[in-house]
């Protein structure tokens, strides 16, 4: 007797972030990635690239639009930019703050920038904690905050993409699953996996945090990472087993961008994406 057939899985998508590339202009980034053989770019909304608060803003993003398909690139849409709404407060306002009215006009932005670009996601993560706010009261602000959100999302059909981040208030997949929960399973809420932030901070193995995530994950982003320390390495300085972690994605049937997140390799950043790539494709 012969053996079912099996379905074929789909193949991994890469991408690369914007945030690893802050010396270059937009439109270069996206020539390097697409010479460099990336599928995707993770855009991360920013005064260097594309800034949610520009002056004629719908002409960059149906100028970044033709572009991308120029280049055969897929797009999802960051607003992990540390200082683009508080020069001196990183990730500030947060959607727990008192002034998170800031913060939900930027998500709501980026959604509309999203729908525009084609971007199913839009990627968000919680920031700090309020100094004195007590935790019960932090996850109601969260999720107020986010279930706003989620209305313009429902408008534009853009997931979010919620990301767990070390030493933020959301910092482990178990966390996100939490605020899933609260947010009543809405369907426009899902995850982005850091595969290094999980080995950074998750008590769990980074495999258990990729099953774990599976029933929400929309996105994922991928470097290097040591044990205990929040810094974004290139692959092999690190201690993270890569071919089982895209073994488990490749096994989930993930259709996801995979990006690549190494803010520290500006200075250096043609070689750190080709550096990269190869190793993704040597390993996948």
């Amino acid at each position: 007797m012969r053996p079912p057939p099996t379905t074929p899985s789909t193949p991994l998508k890469f991408g690369y972030g914007t945030n690893g590339f802050t010396h270059h202009r937009l439109t270069d980034v996206l020539v390097v990635l697409a010479d460099l053989g990336y599928d995707g770019v993770a855009l991360t909304l920013d005064h260097g690239h594309l800034d949610p608060y520009a002056d004629e803003l719908p002409r960059h993003v149906a100028a970044l639009a033709r572009q991308l398909g120029r280049h055969g690139l897929e797009v999802t849409v960051e607003t992990g930019a540390p200082f683009l709404l508080d020069p001196w407060g990183k990730h500030l306002p947060t959607l727990m703050s008192d002034g998170s009215g800031a913060r939900i006009d930027l998500l709501r932005r980026a959604l509309r920038i999203a729908a525009d670009l084609g971007s199913p996601t839009v990627h968000l993560c919680s920031g700090p904690v309020p100094d004195g706010l007590p935790e019960r009261d932090a996850w109601k602000r969260l999720a107020a905050g986010v279930e706003t959100v989620l209305e313009t999302a429902e408008r534009y059909g853009v997931a979010l993409a919620f990301e767990p981040e070390p030493y933020m208030f959301v910092d482990t997949v178990e966390r996100c699953l939490h605020l899933a929960q609260l947010v009543d399973g809405h369907e426009l809420f899902g995850i982005t996996l850091d595969i290094g932030h999980a080995h950074c901070v998750e008590k769990r193995s980074v495999l258990d945090c990729v099953h774990d995530a599976a029933p929400l994950l929309r996105n994922v982003q991928i470097e290097d990472m040591r044990r205990g320390i929040h810094q974004h390495l290139e692959f092999g300085a690190g201690e993270i087993d890569f071919p089982p972690v895209l073994d488990a994605l490749r096994d989930l049937n993930h259709r996801g961008l995979i990006s690549v997140e190494i803010q520290g390799g500006s200075l250096d950043a043609p070689d750190v994406a080709r550096r990269s790539i190869e190793f993704l494709r040597a390993v996948r």
